[in-house]
């Protein structure tokens, strides 16, 4: 159901560092009829993308602009965006909302935010639109079909101006792929129709559903930008790759394309041997495997539930929540009371507790995989 014409549309750009968000958003702004109000947030204490934007002519002068530095609209400055938000709502100067975010949040963040600002101010005149994600088109060729080996290889430690290191970045651009409903690839100036192909189905794997467009220095229509309908946040959040790998929860591996990519779910009950693990993660994990993502447990460790990631070359295991086997007795019990699927999975020995991680990978060996973490499972011995 599309939402009162009144209301005006918010389209939240986002895309890592130099992949060309100011760019596209100059470009929106000159072919941009209507009135627009602007939000760019910079993590520095001085906004360079919203000094670049002041810069750029008519277009941008005639736009209300609001600045939001030294912090994240996902995170830090959440409540001051949100602000931001209500007095646009409130003001009668703007017909679209255009938010420029920065090049390092993460856009399912801002989006649980704002929906939420949404469900507790109904009469707001504001609603979310789209999720655009900006895509360096050369970077993805490089990282994840040209030099994936030596990308995985290089461990020089060093960081960026956010202080993100590489491992880090690989993960971000991964969530900002999956988590959006349109996604501009840009800069295909600098790579064949071969090249942008491959690019393209690469993209697929992580964000299957959000329409690509090709882009030489951000351009593309603003029709294909703003849209009446508003954002569907479950849709999005259960498209990925890695979401729709988790659904099906079969086990095997699922169909392979032209260039090899393909997904498995690795499911097992028994507690992995920490040191097993982390030995395989880092000196026997298989170049091969592009992404991965899971919630694990270590022998260890029992009442807590880890995170396990992996994006390019960068891993992590993060401690995140408690099992619901792990709570008192009485605690326990009124949980699963409330909770039917929950009652339904439970295992007489482990509880909720289980290894489910699914890998998307290209040329992998999926049994060999398979076999290697059955190796790493507490009273095993590795593969």
């Amino acid at each position: 159901m599309k939402k009162s014409q009144k209301k005006k549309p918010v389209v939240l750009i986002t895309g890592y560092l130099g992949s060309g968000k100011t760019t596209l958003l100059n470009n929106l702004l000159r072919q941009e009829k209507r009135q627009v109000a602007l939000i760019v947030n910079d993590m520095g204490s001085i906004n360079v993308d919203a000094e670049i934007l002041k810069k750029q002519g008519a277009a941008v002068a005639q736009a209300a602009m609001y600045e939001l530095q030294n912090g994240c609209i996902c995170c830090t400055l959440r409540d001051e965006f949100i602000e931001q938000m209500e007095k646009i709502s409130q003001a009668n100067t703007a017909q679209a909302v255009f938010v420029e975010a920065s090049g390092i949040s993460d856009p399912g963040a801002i989006a649980a935010s704002f929906l939420a600002y949404e469900d507790e101010n109904p009469d707001t005149n504001v609603y979310l639109s789209s999720i655009i994600t900006v895509v360096d088109a050369d970077r993805i060729h490089r990282e994840f079909l040209t030099n994936l080996e030596k990308y995985r290889s290089d461990r020089s430690g060093e960081t960026d101006e956010n202080g993100l290191g590489a491992q880090d970045i690989t993960t971000l651009i991964v969530d900002q792929i999956e988590f959006c409903n349109r996604i501009v690839l840009n800069k295909c100036d600098l790579l064949d129709e071969e090249k942008i192909a491959a690019v393209e189905k690469v993209i697929r794997d992580f964000q299957p559903k959000a329409p690509i467009m090709r882009a030489v220095n951000g351009t593309v229509e603003p029709d294909d930008i703003l849209t009446d309908e508003p954002f569907d946040f479950e849709q999005v959040d259960s498209s990925s790759a890695i979401q729709k790998a988790i659904n099906s929860l079969n086990g095997t591996k699922g169909c392979t394309d032209e260039y090899g990519i393909s997904s498995f779910v690795f499911e097992e009950r028994r507690p992995f041997n920490r040191e097993k693990f982390m030995s395989f993660i880092r000196e026997r994990y298989p170049e091969q495997l592009i992404r991965a993502k899971g919630y694990i447990w270590f022998s260890d460790a029992d009442a807590d539930v880890q995170l396990f990631e992996q994006a390019g070359r960068n891993s992590s295991v993060t401690e995140v929540s408690y099992w619901i086997d792990a709570l008192s007795d009485e605690q326990k019990k009124a949980v699963l009371e409330e909770n039917p699927d929950v009652r339904e999975n439970w295992d007489a020995e482990f509880g909720d507790r289980e290894n489910q991680i699914v890998f998307i990978g290209k040329g992998y060996d999926h049994e060999a995989i398979r076999s290697a973490l059955l190796g790493c499972l507490d009273g095993k011995e590795s593969a």
